[in-house]
């Protein structure tokens, strides 16, 4: 590319945005995050069955959600980087076209094994948003962080209503369909139709910053989670007791490479994660309340559905069917996409800091509920959709913060770290559950027994008060209190 291309390159790039209708932007957006939800949801209904259908246990199924987010932690880091050098529409298209190619593999598993691989695949789903996110940060007008606040607003309740559509769709399809593995194709038919419908519409970022990707930054941050990960994972398990070599190894080992990192980025001008930012108090803490709160939403992704499906003969659960799992966590859903929606109006009126306890704490009395109350449907539901109340305040609180403490040509990957933290948290919570329902199963059963369920709902309340605690600490900018 010569030095004149060069120059004209961003005049070509405002002059598509601004030919791109705002409708259509929001329409793209929207159904990228609705497939991203229905992605991450249409298995929740189906679980019980798998035990069956894949021959595993309960305890077993939990590796789902660790296999998906330990895909997630690889390539957030890099697809967000990637968008912000190279354009967050030509970028999301692969990340798109990924996400199919694992729910084809999805749709086609016929064993544990098969639908694992395919779930690491869709876990490139996880760069759908820092890529989205720059395509509308990237347009912003006079408005500047308020308009960005909405619009997050509405990918969160986007993506909150993609993962609805995808429990009562698999659901549906799974009570309608003489097959056990028919709905495993929901993902398919969703992912495919948002690649076709935003492949044209979908415009391209106007600014290009240029620079170059940190690889070494990005394979050593990749291999220090993973591992992490992976010994959180595996921890407790026959083979991986927490004094084992194997587990021993991963923690230890992954920890000393993501020093390493820590140590690389410090030194290279063009990092692939600044960590410098993490010196700011705010940072911090909002990256310790996205842990927080992620804890427990993806670590009771497996454990509540399974409960619901759950019949009497066991001594507990609702008994439900898979459509009928998927309406009871409608509730759920609903209440999320409410509090995401409401969360931009909630923080102008009592603060981000406000804004961020008041989530943690409607989390923690939504668990204690569950806890106290799952011999009860509808008090059950209630709770689930206390604790989903929270959640949608603090899935865009902390995604709004997040990218507003990097300069624009970072956005993605201001966006990515929220992700990446997001995955973590996830990770952590998926591997305590996973450890939980493993010491709670007895010897030759599937389903695990009524403590282990208490005991988990137990454990997500505390690490939601501690997010409370911890969310205190955050102190609003004061350029954003004399806009007030």
């Amino acid at each position: 590319m010569t030095d004149t291309d060069t120059a004209r390159t961003p005049q070509a790039s405002r002059a598509v945005v601004r030919a791109t209708p705002g409708a259509a932007v929001i329409a793209s957006v929207a159904l990228v995050e609705l497939s991203s939800g229905i992605t991450q949801g249409f298995l929740s209904p189906l679980l019980k069955g798998l035990t069956e259908t894949l021959r595993v246990t309960a305890a077993e199924l939990n590796w789902i959600s660790i296999a998906n987010l330990l895909a997630s932690v690889a390539f957030t880091p890099v697809l967000s980087r990637m968008g912000d050098l190279y354009g967050h529409r030509r970028i999301l298209r692969w990340n798109l076209a990924i996400v199919l190619l694992g729910s084809v593999l999805v749709g086609f598993s016929r064993s544990f094994g098969v639908l694992l691989a395919g779930q690491i695949l869709q876990g490139a789903f996880a760069g759908f948003f820092p890529l989205l996110v720059g395509v509308l940060r990237n347009r912003g007008g006079a408005d500047g962080d308020g308009e960005s606040r909405r619009g997050i607003s509405y990918m969160v309740a986007a993506l909150v209503a993609g993962i609805a559509v995808g429990l009562v769709a698999s659901g549906f399809v799974a009570r309608t369909v003489d097959s056990p593995t028919a709905a495993l194709w929901v993902p398919t038919a969703a992912v495919g139709l948002a690649l076709a419908v935003t492949w044209p519409l979908l415009p391209e970022s106007e600014a290009r910053p240029g620079g170059r990707i940190d690889w070494a930054g990005g394979i050593l941050l990749c291999v220090g989670l993973v591992a992490i990960m992976l010994g959180l994972g595996m921890g407790g398990l026959p083979g991986w007791e927490w004094n084992s070599p194997r587990t021993l190894g991963c923690l230890v080992g992954g920890a000393l490479v993501t020093a390493l990192w820590v140590r690389v980025e410090l030194r290279i001008a063009e990092p692939m994660i600044d960590v410098r930012m993490f010196r700011r108090r705010n940072v911090v803490t909002v990256s310790l309340v996205t842990v927080t709160f992620t804890v427990p939403m993806i670590g009771l992704q497996v454990a509540n559905p399974v409960f619901m499906g759950t019949g009497p003969e066991h001594g507990y659960g609702l008994g439900l069917d898979p459509f009928a799992t998927g309406l009871a966590m409608l509730p759920n859903m609903l209440a999320i996409a409410a509090g995401a929606l409401a969360a931009p109006r909630v923080a102008a009126a009592v603060s981000d800091r406000l804004t961020l306890c008041a989530g943690s704490l409607l989390m923690a009395a939504g668990y204690l509920a569950s806890l106290t109350w799952h011999g009860s449907m509808p008090l059950f539901l209630a709770g689930t959709a206390v604790a989903g109340l929270g959640i949608g305040f603090l899935q865009h609180s902390t995604r709004t913060l997040a990218v507003e403490s990097v300069p624009p040509d970072r956005t993605s990957v201001g966006s990515g770290i929220n992700e990446l933290l997001i995955n973590v948290g996830g990770s952590v919570g998926a591997a305590i559950v996973l450890t939980v329902f493993a010491a709670r199963t007895p010897a030759g059963e599937t389903l695990p027994e009524l403590g282990a369920y208490t005991t988990s709902w137990t454990i997500c309340a505390v690490v939601s008060l501690a997010g409370a605690a911890l969310a205190l600490l955050y102190r609003t900018p004061k350029d954003r209190e004399a806009r007030s």
